[in-house]
């Protein structure tokens, strides 16, 4: 396939350091994929209120990415932005912000990100009402579904297609829900549905507290995933940021081939975009050849760590395997 300019760009400007690391890691990721191989994604900090759906959207529906692990609020804030984009205020001085000028914020409903503010009655709250229907729905049934699931399901019966503030092919939940990608969400309750969905539990409106499938649920997921997909290649992982959606995924090969001794592959791809520094004890901040010790990584998969951006990063990566 033919490179485009931005491509080409980085063909010829990114030569050395972090940037020529940016390369080889994108160059690393097409080969593995030319192999008939699978990439899972993992989704830290605030990619999807940074709107990394411009151009992992489209990564998805070229079938480059096979399944995502992403924290609660990465799961939830892309599709914020589907419904509330218009609403949404930059605060580029963010730096400079007072306390009260902080308390001005809150009190006109708006939630910081760093420079981006989402507003709560136009974005939390509208999709509060249609998850809380489902969540109760299935309560009632004695059904549980997964958090992603719940989305899914508003997303396919166009629930929400009249409110739609951005083209939906730039919402990467659209483009997973088309592909019906599994998304592996640890930690579900640290975020804002996930706090919703506590409240009405402790308020009794709805009984049954595991009505949303949670951390060992996933984990179980990830298990029948991986035993399943590795039957025909191997998979890589492709890791934005650190924290709990990296380290949560990565750990079911060690589990799979260590607690349970059954034979799997190691994951045969990684990649890691973070600025988190290399420290003791870090996980965010770990080189790949740690990785090895705990069974996670063999000496032979590529490994790749852009210390950078990631919200620089990653688009400039997923430009150049799309060819763009």
């Amino acid at each position: 396939m033919s490179k485009g300019p931005v491509s080409q760009f980085i063909q010829h400007h990114y030569r050395h350091f972090n940037a020529a690391a940016l390369v080889d890691a994108a160059k690393g990721y097409e080969t593995f994929l030319a192999k008939g191989n699978k990439m899972l994604v993992t989704l830290a900090g605030a990619m999807s209120t940074a709107e990394l759906g411009l151009s992992l959207a489209e990564m998805i529906r070229a079938g480059k990415v096979d399944a995502i692990c992403c924290t609660g609020a990465n799961l939830e804030e892309d599709i914020y932005n589907l419904v509330a984009h218009d609403h949404y205020e930059r605060v580029p001085h963010y730096r400079d912000l007072t306390k009260a000028e902080e308390v001005a914020l809150c009190e006109r409903g708006l939630n910081r990100v760093t420079d981006t503010c989402i507003p709560e009655d136009t974005a939390i709250r509208k999709i509060e009402k249609h998850l809380l229907a489902l969540w109760k729905e299935a309560d009632s049934k004695g059904e549980r579904y997964f958090p992603y699931e719940f989305l899914y399901r508003i997303l396919r019966e166009g629930t929400l297609q009249s409110e739609y503030q951005i083209d939906p092919r730039n919402s990467w939940m659209v483009a997973a829900a088309e592909r019906n990608l599994p998304i592996f969400t640890p930690g579900w309750e640290d975020s804002t549905c996930g706090n919703i969905y506590a409240s009405y539990c402790i308020a009794g409106e709805i009984r049954n507290t595991n009505t949303v499938k949670l951390g060992i649920d996933a984990m179980m997921k990830i298990y029948d995933w991986y035993t399943s997909e590795t039957q025909t290649g191997e998979i890589g992982f492709f890791q934005i940021g650190g924290g709990i959606a990296g380290d949560f995924p990565i750990c079911v090969v060690p589990m799979i081939r260590q607690d349970m001794e059954q034979e799997v592959p190691l994951w045969g791809y990684f990649c890691q975009i973070s600025d988190s520094t290399t420290s003791y004890g870090s996980y965010s901040g770990a080189v790949p050849n740690e990785k090895i010790t705990w069974g996670k990584l063999s000496v032979d998969s590529p490994s790749y760590i852009i210390e950078s951006d990631a919200t620089i990063v990653a688009p400039l990566m997923f430009a150049y395997i799309l060819g763009w």
